[in-house]
């Protein structure tokens, strides 16, 4: 039995809509159970429910198989993990966001959970910053005189908008990706690679 370690949040329901395309489905309502291992009718699955953060570790110790986590967390973890299918969905941009005035080039106090994109963006551009590790209403920091500006990732820009803060600079675009363990793509090929292959060919089918 393959272990799937999937996301919550916000990309959870449209990960289960593809996996009951592509033949899968959980035994129970993953939005309402208590229960963190779930399995799949199909016998030859269960799902881990994991916060994103915890997906990468999961998968790269090999409590896991295989697992549905975002590039922007994957970026972050730096997990030694095979990356197999962009499934095209939880899509949204990591930017750097400011007041309108900012000097991105000035820039010296960033608010971010993103350390490894805001350290990367900056010292590319000659810029030794420090990041101040902000996890929720990361848009405050500028508002508040905390911070010169953020990095974050936004969907519509509308939260931004709202606070008077426009983009400055698109760092990367960030969707959801299917990883695997590299023992288990290694020892399990044939069954990891069904499940993605027919994973794929919903996306090719464009079943969202």
């Amino acid at each position: 039995m393959l272990t799937v370690a999937l996301t919550k949040g916000r990309i959870l329901g449209t990960t289960v809509e593809m996996l009951q395309a592509a033949g899968f489905s959980p035994d129970e309502d993953v939005f309402d159970t208590r229960k963190y291992i779930v399995p799949d009718r199909s016998g030859t699955v269960r799902y881990l429910l994991a916060k994103p953060v915890d997906v990468p570790t999961y998968v790269e110790h090999g409590a896991a198989d295989i697992g549905f986590v975002g590039k922007d967390v994957l970026y972050e973890a730096q997990a030694d993990l095979h990356e197999l299918l962009d499934l095209g969905i939880g899509v949204c941009r990591m930017v750097v966001a400011g007041p309108a005035g900012v000097d991105v080039a000035g820039v010296r106090r960033v608010a971010t959970k993103y350390h490894r994109y805001a350290h990367d963006y900056f010292r590319k551009h000659g810029r030794q910053i420090e990041v101040i590790d902000l996890h929720g209403s990361v848009e405050l920091a500028p508002l508040t005189g905390l911070a010169d500006c953020i990095v974050d990732i936004v969907e519509t820009g509308q939260t931004l908008r709202e606070n008077g803060l426009v983009v400055h600079a698109e760092l990367a675009r960030v969707s959801t990706r299917v990883v695997a363990n590299r023992r288990s793509y290694q020892l399990r090929a044939a069954e990891v690679d069904d499940f993605i292959d027919r994973l794929r060919n919903r996306v090719k089918e464009g079943v969202r």
